[in-house]
C-alpha cells in the first residue's frame, strides 16, 4: 500500500484510532429508545455477581428509574461487595439471596439479569419466563443446542416478556454503523468473514477432590447439572473449561465475533460446519480446545471462519480479537467500536474509517451520558424493550443462531468430522453421534421445561 492509506490503515491497526474526521452515526440516542415510557420504573435482580454480573449490577443501578432490588449468588463472599457497588450507584443497598428461585417469586422484580455459569443460563431463563420476568441473558444463551431451541419456543409462547442476549456489539454504535454501511453496499456484495480471539491463559492443573468452602452452596451452584464431587480447580472461573458446566472458548469469547460475522453476512443457519484444533499447550483437566479453527458455510455462497487461541495471544492484524469482512469491492476490519474499510484495488484505497473516538461519541467509555459506559448502551436497549419503546436488538431467536454456530463447532471438533446441517433449523443431518450431543442430561428435578 502507498500514499495516505498506508499511513492511516497502519495507524488504525496499531492503536485502534482512526485518522480521518469523525463520522456521525445517524442513530437515535439512548433516550430515544424508550421515548414516552422512560419514566416506567424497572426493578431488576442480578444472578451471579462475582465479575461480569457485578459490572452489570452497576450498569443497571446507575440508571434513572431502574432499581437493583436483589443481588443473588451461591457464593456469599461476593454479596457484600455487590451491595456496596449497587449502593454507591443507586443510593441504597439491594437485598441478598442465594437461591434464584426465591428471587423469581418476588412480585416486585420485573427482570432478571443472568450472569451465572453457562449451565444455568437457559434453565433459569425458562423459569423466569414462566414467572413473567424479563431476562437480560449473558452469552451464551444456552449450554447446548437443545436448550437454545427451548428458549426460542418459550419466547414464542411468552411474546410479552423480553429475552435479550448479552451480545453487546448489537448495540455498539460503531458496529451498528458498520453493518448499516455494509447493507448500503460499502464493499459490494459481502461473501466471507474471518474472526479471531487470542489470549494467554495458563494451565488449570489437575483438580483434587476437596471440602466445599463454607461460603459456597455447591448444591445450588450445580443446579441443573448432574451432581459430582467438588474439586479445587472449578470455582470460581475454571468451570468454563469443563463440559458439565462450561462451553469452551468458542462460546466464552467466540460468540461475539461469530455473531458479528453472521450479522455482517446476513446469514442464518449453516449448511456445513468443520472444526479442527486441540488442547495443545497443557496436559491438565481442560476439556475443550485451546486452539480451534472453525469454518461455517451458508446458503447463497456465504462463509466465515473463526480462529480461537486461548493460550497464544499473538494478535491478528494488530488486534487480539476482531473481524475481517470481505466483499466483492472491498474489505472491512471491524474491531472494538470502530472499523476501517478499503477498496479491493491495487492501492487498497481507503473508503471509510471510524475509530473509537469517531463513532459519533466524544468519549468511547461514556456513550450515553456522563455516567454511562459502552455496554450501558445494550442495557438501555434492553430497558427500552421492557418498557415497550422499541424491539430488542438481541432477540433470543437471533442469539440462538449465533450461539448454535459455536456449539456446532464444538460438536464438529468432538466428533472429528464435518457436519452437514439443515439450513432451516441448524440441526445436524445424517449423523446420529453428532445429534447425541445436541442436548445433555440433567439432575433429576431440574429438567428445563417450556
Amino acid at each position: 500500500m502507498t500514499g495516505p492509506l498506508e499511513w492511516t490503515r497502519r495507524r488504525f491497526l496499531g492503536n485502534g484510532a482512526a485518522a480521518g474526521a469523525a463520522l456521525g452515526l445517524g442513530l437515535q440516542g439512548s433516550r430515544g429508545w424508550a421515548q414516552g415510557s422512560a419514566n416506567d420504573k424497572v426493578v431488576v435482580a442480578v444472578m451471579g455477581v462475582r465479575s461480569r454480573g457485578l459490572g452489570m449490577a452497576h450498569e443497571f443501578a446507575k440508571l434513572q428509574n431502574t432499581e437493583v432490588k436483589t443481588v443473588c449468588d451461591v457464593d456469599s463472599t461476593y454479596l457484600a461487595k455487590a451491595q456496596d457497588v449497587v449502593a454507591a450507584a443507586q443510593g441504597f443497598a439491594p437485598a441478598t439471596e442465594a437461591d434464584v428461585r426465591r428471587v423469581l417469586e418476588d412480585p416486585d422484580v420485573d427482570a432478571l439479569v443472568v450472569a451465572a455459569p453457562d449451565h444455568w443460563h437457559a434453565p433459569v431463563t425458562l423459569m423466569a419466563l414462566a414467572a413473567g420476568k424479563h431476562v437480560y441473558l449473558e452469552k451464551p444463551c444456552s449450554h447446548n443446542p437443545r436448550e437454545g431451541e427451548l428458549l426460542v419456543e418459550a419466547q414464542r409462547r411468552h411474546p410479552r416478556v423480553v429475552v435479550h442476549m448479552g451480545n453487546q456489539r448489537r448495540s455498539w454504535p460503531g458496529v451498528v454503523r458498520c453493518i448499516r454501511r455494509l447493507r448500503e453496499g460499502m464493499i459490494g456484495r459481502v461473501y466471507f468473514a474471518k474472526g479471531w480471539y487470542a489470549n494467554n491463559r495458563g494451565s488449570i492443573g489437575r483438580g483434587q477432590a476437596a471440602a466445599v468452602p463454607e461460603h459456597l452452596d455447591w448444591e445450588l451452584w450445580q443446579g441443573p447439572a448432574p451432581r459430582t464431587t467438588y474439586r479445587d480447580n472449578v470455582h470460581p472461573y475454571n468451570w468454563h473449561w469443563f463440559e458439565r458446566w462450561g462451553t469452551g472458548e468458542a462460546l466464552n469469547n467466540g460468540t461475539h465475533e461469530i455473531d458479528v460475522m453472521r450479522w455482517a453476512l446476513g446469514a442464518d443457519y449453516p449448511t456445513r460446519v468443520t472444526a479442527s484444533g486441540g488442547r495443545y499447550h497443557f496436559d491438565d483437566d481442560w476439556e475443550f480446545p485451546d486452539t480451534m479453527v472453525a469454518s461455517f458455510e451458508f446458503e447463497g455462497g456465504l462463509a466465515c471462519t473463526w480462529e480461537g487461541r486461548s493460550c497464544n495471544n499473538t494478535p491478528v492484524e494488530g488486534w487480539g480479537r476482531g473481524v475481517m469482512i470481505h466483499g466483492t469491492e472491498g474489505t472491512v476490519l471491524q474491531v472494538g467500536n470502530g472499523y476501517t474499510a478499503w477498496a479491493n484495488d491495487q492501492e487498497q484505497t481507503l473508503i471509510e474509517q471510524v475509530g473509537e473516538e469517531d463513532a459519533g461519541i466524544a468519549d468511547p467509555t461514556n456513550t450515553m451520558s456522563p455516567n454511562a459506559s459502552l455496554d450501558g448502551v445494550h442495557v438501555e436497549r434492553f430497558l427500552a424493550a421492557v418498557r415497550g419503546g422499541a424491539a430488542t436488538p438481541s432477540p433470543i431467536d437471533e442469539g440462538h443462531k449465533s450461539v448454535l454456530l459455536c456449539q456446532l463447532a464444538n460438536i464438529a471438533w468432538k466428533t472429528g468430522r464435518a457436519l452437514r446441517t439443515d439450513p432451516a433449523s441448524g440441526r445436524v443431518l445424517g449423523d446420529d453421534e453428532a445429534m447425541s450431543l445436541w442436548g445433555r442430561e440433567y439432575e433429576p428435578g431440574w429438567e428445563p421445561v417450556v
